[in-house]
């Protein structure tokens, strides 16, 4: 089920859009502007945004500006009628619609730009806000680049296809480095160290550690 975030001040005309979209099959959250961008992502991992904006200079456009340095999400306005044309100066922007919000309208443009998403983004592994693009090899956290080696994206891609399985050190050996390497287990343990410091922090654990056994990929996220 799509998660759609929603920034805007609490209204009834929101809450009706809301159980609208709700109804259509999406899963909606709500928030405020005034949050930082990356705890916003950390916190709901949409897989798009929806940001109420009200007035022709709102701080909400430099929201927008600073959530797509952060995010290649998609983005769309929900704007009064009067300031439309606004709205079209603004390039951050990938679509808006104009007061009253009409939930199936909105339902058929959050649509277009998740399968449009969808197709630029290939063949993608998300677990919360972490999202492995399989066809460029790619890795973002919270709409973050990671730069990780070789080894560490093998690694990750093969713990997060496999989400709860445990792998062994053994196993983890064969399958990343081939049976022919001499090395030994402390190059496993090396390299999740290593993973983990740099797709991990205080609110997310993705691998996790199973006693005198190996690791394992978090279940159910």
């Amino acid at each position: 089920m799509p998660n759609l975030l929603i920034i805007a001040r609490e209204s009834k005309e929101l809450t009706k859009l809301s159980s609208g979209l709700a109804e259509n099959g999406f899963d909606c959250s709500q928030a405020s502007y005034t949050e930082k961008v990356t705890e916003l992502l950390s916190r709901h991992s949409p897989d798009l945004l929806l940001v109420e904006v009200d007035a022709p200079d709102s701080k909400t456009w430099e929201f927008i500006r600073k959530f797509k340095r952060d995010s290649s999400l998609p983005v769309i306005a929900l704007v009064a009628g009067e300031i439309a044309k606004d709205a079209n100066g603004y390039l951050e922007v990938d679509d808006f619609i104009t007061r009253p919000y009409d939930a199936r309208e909105l339902t058929a443009r959050i649509q277009r730009l998740l399968n449009k998403s969808k197709r630029a983004g290939g063949e993608l592994i998300k677990s919360e806000n972490l999202v492995i693009d399989l066809t460029n090899c790619d890795v973002t956290v919270g709409g973050k680049a990671v730069e990780l080696t070789f080894k560490e994206y093998e690694l990750l891609k093969l713990l997060a296809a496999n989400k709860g399985r445990v792998y062994t050190r053994e196993d983890l050996l064969n399958k990343i480095w081939g049976y022919e390497y001499f090395g030994g287990d402390r190059t496993v343990d090396v390299h999740v160290r290593r993973l983990r410091s740099k797709i991990e922090g205080p609110t997310d654990t993705f691998i996790e550690t199973v006693r005198n056994i190996g690791y394992r990929f978090k279940k159910g996220t």
